[in-house]
């Protein structure tokens, strides 16, 4: 079996960028492909949730909620304990406890290619994880302080453009159901792996940009940047498990876990935290984290999903 083209086009992306090509794509080509993207997770998850919708649902939204407050909290001690100051480790561990939306896009098309079932609602957990960290991330840094701009803060993470996108599409899809959406289909289906194909490419070019911050920070970064994927994707497995979900679910929670915040984290951090150093938080997301979960990360996970909800058990 062949490798993945629309992970070889991340590898294509980044290999090109580290040999200083003059390939690129256009700013406004690069906005298309993220819209294109968010708004086809959430108007397919708000068509699924339509019919699927439960009072179960509740509960596990609460429950991924929590992991959300839980993952920067893991995250913020174990950068003290690698020596970044208290703002960096705040900062970063709010990337850390959020979530990355194109990571997500990916572990999608990689389940629809294995024939893996998952819950279908699972962008509106991508949505709930956006926000918690961001939240805690500040309060690790300043505690809960007079001087933070909450209502300004606030709208920026709401109305951001990665949640706004997500939450459109879900309620989108909620409210026109699936037939009335039926046109639009192609967007989430036929069309979902080129523009996904096209976003990594260009994913790859910044990500090879962010390789020569890394040298600067030295192996600590590093290693924070390998090891949390690790300690992320525990917690969303063991959520997972606990709330009822398939094992595709389990592991796509895993990977959310595992994954860290490049769009809407550093926005807003850059309004609160303006004195942390952002190509720290860019450097590990970006030039790690990122590739390690696409490359390596997301067969594992499910591999590791699959053990628990049926390995543990036989």
């Amino acid at each position: 079996m062949g490798w993945d083209p629309v992970v070889l086009f991340f590898i294509f992306g980044l290999v090109a960028g580290l040999l200083r090509s003059e390939l690129k794509l256009p700013p406004a080509l690069y906005e298309t492909l993220s819209i294109l993207l968010l708004l086809a997770i959430g108007l397919h998850g708000g068509v699924e949730l339509a019919a699927q919708a439960s009072p179960a649902l509740l509960w596990q939204m609460l429950a991924v909620l929590l992991m959300g407050v839980a993952l920067p909290l893991i995250a913020f001690p174990l950068l003290r304990i690698l020596r970044f100051g208290r703002i960096d480790s705040a900062s970063i561990a709010a990337h850390y406890g959020s979530v990355s939306a194109g990571t997500f896009a990916v572990v999608v098309a990689y389940m629809v290619t294995e024939e893996v079932f998952f819950e279908s609602y699972m962008p509106l957990f991508v949505a709930i994880l956006e926000i918690p960290a961001i939240i805690v991330g500040i309060i690790l840094a300043r505690g809960l302080s007079k001087q933070t701009h909450w209502g300004e803060l606030g709208r920026e993470i709401l109305l951001g453009k990665s949640i706004m996108l997500l939450l459109g599409g879900l309620v989108i899809g909620v409210l026109a159901g699936k037939e009335a959406v039926a046109p639009l289909e192609p967007l989430y289906t036929s069309m979902f792996p080129p523009v996904l194909a096209l976003f990594l490419l260009e994913m790859g070019l910044i990500a090879s940009r962010q390789m020569s911050a890394l040298r600067s920070v030295g192996l600590r970064l590093v290693f924070f940047a390998l090891l949390m994927p690790w300690l992320g994707a525990g917690v969303g497995l063991m959520v997972g498990a606990g709330i009822g979900l398939s094992i595709g679910g389990t592991a796509m929670l895993a990977t959310l876990g595992a994954s860290a915040s490049y769009i809407a984290v550093p926005a807003a951090m850059r309004l609160a935290l303006p004195e942390a150093n952002p190509s720290l938080s860019l450097a590990a997301s970006l030039g790690i984290t990122f590739p390690f979960n696409i490359l390596i990360g997301i067969p594992l996970y499910l591999q590791a999903a699959q053990w628990l909800l049926t390995g543990a058990s036989s």
